[in-house]
Parts: structure tokens; C-alpha cells; sequence
């Protein structure tokens, strides 16, 4: 519970520092922001994510104490790659290409790759060991010199290349501070080997393929809009987009970071038939979790918008957000419901066909949709990708896979939804402000948690409760 809440917290205050760093920047110098951005992440997982993927999935205390080589062939690995990049960023900077971003915006991105693959490298380590109070702290200093430092950049300057610069300082910055804790002492680097680097690769690799994949849609369609129709308008397509990603990801990352690992412990310590029963419980529990948090962002739109987005991005929020809502429940299944399935098998090779049939629709449904819609266009395309993918990955994942979340489960949970739609969408024709966001929030747990909770989905109730047991007898007075 502690590392869900410690997530659910981090992936909040991105949230609120993307807003704040979108107010003071402002669309056109935000979508510069935006789009360096993205380039970093689609350059960390390619190049770095393989060693946090490999991490989560075969690092435990027990590799720790027995298996000293697999830390240093990671440590190793992540080194090597750094100076490569480094190396690689010196030889482009001397080919004179021009680039959509500026060589200072790729050289800052490409510093962003590497020090957020650091960060997620070593929380991914942390994780592993089940260590919640290290893991709290790493979160707790990242977010606190990133809100001094991005918001603060982004305030003070108004720049893009600042806010990135503050973005470098707060995740670097928090692995060094707690360097002593995250060491290893008996891994070293001459212990590093060729041999367990390929064998992390070739479980790795196919996910990170697919990741890549569907990393490369968002960011050809902000390449395309700031070359089409400028940065302005790439901003105002980053915002809605990465709102929506946080605030659906603030469901979905955090549980998959306790729920996984829970399947990986189960996997090692009780064989595969109970990891199995596991993966299908923890199905259960991400779609009765991402569902309602899908359709209560669209019910409480107005008074988001009204609250929460920058003035300057108002008119194009509205109507972008709700086109790309389906594509982020779908990429919220792939990443947290269904690739589980295919990772606790080590058999990730049809991730990458279902993210070869997200590239492939993406285009083929540009082709069909009026030229002139300009974001709304590339939301809807996006949209229609992700349900691609989506739909062939279940196809795969049917022909080897036979543990499924139960009928009734997933009927409850769609019918709670609907209850919960159906009782709230009159309030949002309130005037949008905190008082209404409030109710309906309010009214939508209420309503929902009552339905799933009554008839105990994926037992949810009985954790719900050991929850509640273990909080009144920590208050109890002694």
C-alpha cells in the first residue's frame, strides 16, 4: 500500500508540474517543451529501459545475495550506454541536419533520456527489493527540487531549454542523494557478463519494441503539427494528451508497480499455475480501476478545465481530450492488463506485432479523415491505433492464455461504470467550478465502490477492509 500511495503521489505532482510548466510557458514555447520531451523518453526506452525491464523482472534479494553478477551487468550496461549517447550526440552535433528542435533542445533531450533512465533504473531496483522506505524517499526529493526547479525555470524564464535543465537537476539529483543506500557491495564490474546482458536483452527487447512503437505515434504526430501548423498547436495537442496519459497513468502505473511485482514473488516462490491466478486477479482489478477513472475524467471535463487548464489552451482541451480517452484506456490495458501476461511467460515477441498494427492504422486512418480537422484529426487516428493494438494483442494472448478475469467480475464493473455515468452526467451541466468537481467526484466513488465492493470484484472488499482494520489499529491508542 505504502509504494501505491507513494506512486499514485509521484505521477500526481507530475501532473500538477506539467500544468504549472504549461501556464508559464505557454502553448508555442510548450510545445517545444513538449516535444524535446517526448524525444526523451522515446530515446530512453530505447537505449535504457531493456535494463529496468530486466531489473524488475529478475532482481530480488535473493539475486542480490546469490547472483551479484546480474547488478553489475546492469550498473555496466547503463554506464556504457551513457558515454555512447554522449559520444553519439558529439558526432551529430557536427553533421550540421537541420531538426525540428534546435541542437540545444536535442542535446538537453537526450540528457532528460539518460537521467530518467537512471531514476526509473534505480526506483526499478528498489521496487524489486520491496524497500518502500527508500523508494518514498527517491520519490519525495525528485518531486520537491522538480517543483522548485522545472516550476520555478518555466516561471522565471519562460523557456523550454530551463525547464529541461530543472528536469536534469531533480532526477539526477535524487539517485545521487541517496547514492550510499542504493549501492551494492558485492557487485562489482568485473562481474559484469556478456552472456546475462543478451539473456536480460532477449526478454527485454520485444517490449521495448512495442513501447517504441507506440511511443513513435504521439511523437510523429506532434512532429507533424509543429511542422504543419507550428509549436503553438503542437502545445495545445501536448497538453490534452499528456493530462490525459498522467491522470490515467496515476491509476494504472501504480498499480501495476505493486501488482506485478506481486506476480513475479508469486511466480518465484509458488510456480507458474499461481502466477497465473494472480495475473488474471490483477486483470480484474487495473479494468475495474482505469474504467471509472476513463469515464469520470470526461463527466468532470467542465470544471477541470475550468480549475486546472492554463487560459491560453482552453477551446482546444475541451475537444481534444475526449477523442484520445478511448486510446488511453486501451493503452492503459496493453501496458498494465494485458502485457503482464506475456512478460510472467517471458514470451513478449507478439507485443511487437500488436504495436506493428497500431503504426500501420494510424496512417491508413489519416488517410480517411478530412484534412482540415488539423489536432482532432490526429487524436482520432491515435484513438483508433491504440484500439488496433488493443484488439490484436487480446487475439494473441487468447491462443496461449487461459486465465482470465471472471465474467461476472468484469459484468460488475461495467455495470457500476454505467450506474455511476448514468447518476453523474446531470451534474455536468453545473457550473463548472470546485463545488461541482467535489460532488461528483464524491457521488462517483460513492456510487461506484458500492456496486464493486458489494459483490467483492477480484476481493477487493476483503482487501478494502484488512485496510481499513490495520489503519484503526495503528490510531488505536495504546
Amino acid at each position: 500500500m505504502t509504494v501505491f500511495l507513494v506512486s499514485f503521489c509521484n505521477i500526481f505532482m507530475n501532473f500538477v508540474i506539467g500544468l504549472l510548466i504549461a501556464k508559464f510557458l505557454g502553448p508555442e514555447e510548450y510545445g517545444r517543451f513538449a516535444l524535446a520531451y517526448a524525444t526523451a523518453i522515446f530515446v530512453q526506452t530505447g537505449f535504457f529501459d531493456w535494463i529496468r525491464l530486466g531489473a524488475t523482472r529478475f532482481y530480488s534479494r535473493r539475486s542480490r545475495n546469490e547472483e551479484p553478477a546480474l547488478r553489475a551487468t546492469l550498473d555496466f550496461a547503463f554506464a556504457v550506454i551513457t558515454m555512447g549517447l554522449a559520444a553519439g550526440l558529439c558526432l551529430l552535433l557536427f553533421t550540421g541536419i537541420n531538426f525540428t528542435l534546435s541542437y540545444g533542445l536535442i542535446a538537453l533531450a537526450l540528457s532528460v533520456a539518460a537521467a530518467n533512465g537512471l531514476f526509473d533504473y534505480h526506483t526499478a531496483l528498489v521496487r524489486a527489493c520491496f524497500d518502500d522506505k527508500l523508494f518514498a524517499r527517491l520519490a519525495l526529493v525528485k518531486n520537491a527540487v522538480a517543483f522548485a526547479l522545472m516550476g520555478g525555470g518555466a516561471f522565471l524564464f519562460g523557456s523550454a531549454k530551463m525547464t529541461l535543465i530543472g528536469t536534469i537537476i531533480s532526477l539526477g539529483g535524487s539517485v545521487v542523494t541517496a547514492r550510499a543506500a542504493l549501492r551494492d557491495p558485492a557487485s562489482k564490474p568485473y562481474l559484469a557478463r556478456v552472456s546475462i546482458a543478451r539473456w536480460l536483452m532477449a526478454y527485454s527487447l520485444p517490449i521495448v519494441g512495442a513501447n517504441l512503437l507506440y511511443l513513435a505515434i504521439p511523437l510523429a504526430n506532434r512532429s507533424v503539427l509543429a511542422i504543419v501548423e507550428g509549436f503553438s498547436e503542437t502545445g495545445q495537442f501536448s497538453l490534452a494528451y499528456d493530462f490525459g496519459t498522467k491522470a490515467i497513468q496515476a491509476i494504472g502505473s501504480a498499480l501495476d508497480i505493486v501488482l506485478f511485482q506481486i506476480a513475479v514473488a508469486t511466480h518465484e516462490l509458488h510456480g507458474p499455475a499461481q502466477a497465473r491466478q494472480q495475473i488474471a486477479r490483477n486483470m480484474t482489478i487495473v479494468i475495474a480501476m482505469v474504467l471509472p477513472a476513463c469515464t469520470g475524467l470526461w463527466l468532470t471535463l467542465p470544471s477541470i478545465e475550468e480549475l486546472a487548464v492554463p487560459e491560453a489552451y482552453r477551446g482546444h482541451f475541451d475537444v481534444l481530450l475526449p477523442l484520445m480517452l478511448t486510446g488511453l484506456f486501451c493503452m492503459a490495458m496493453i501496458q498494465y492488463a494485458i502485457s503482464p501476461i506475456f512478460q510472467i511467460e517471458k514470451k513478449t515477441a507478439p507485443l511487437i506485432a500488436a504495436a506493428l498494427a497500431a503504426c500501420a492504422a494510424d496512417p491508413l486512418l489519416l488517410l480517411f479523415l478530412h484534412p482540415g480537422d488539423g489536432a482532432s484529426r490526429l487524436a482520432i487516428a491515435q484513438t483508433g491505433a491504440m484500439l488496433t493494438a488493443l484488439i490484436v494483442l487480446i487475439g494473441f494472448a487468447c491462443r496461449a492464455w487461459r486465465q482470465w478475469p471472471r465474467p461476472r467480475d468484469l459484468a460488475v464493473a461495467a455495470f457500476a461504470n454505467a450506474l455511476m455515468g448514468a447518476i453523474v452526467l446531470p451534474m455536468r451541466d453545473h457550473e463548472p467550478g470546485l463545488a461541482t468537481l467535489i460532488e461528483q467526484v464524491a457521488t462517483g466513488v460513492a456510487v461506484y465502490a458500492a456496486v464493486v465492493l458489494s459483490f467483492d470484484v477480484a476481493g477487493l472488499r476483503a482487501i478494502t477492509l484488512a485496510r481499513v482494520r490495520l489503519t484503526y489499529a495503528r490510531m488505536k491508542p495504546l
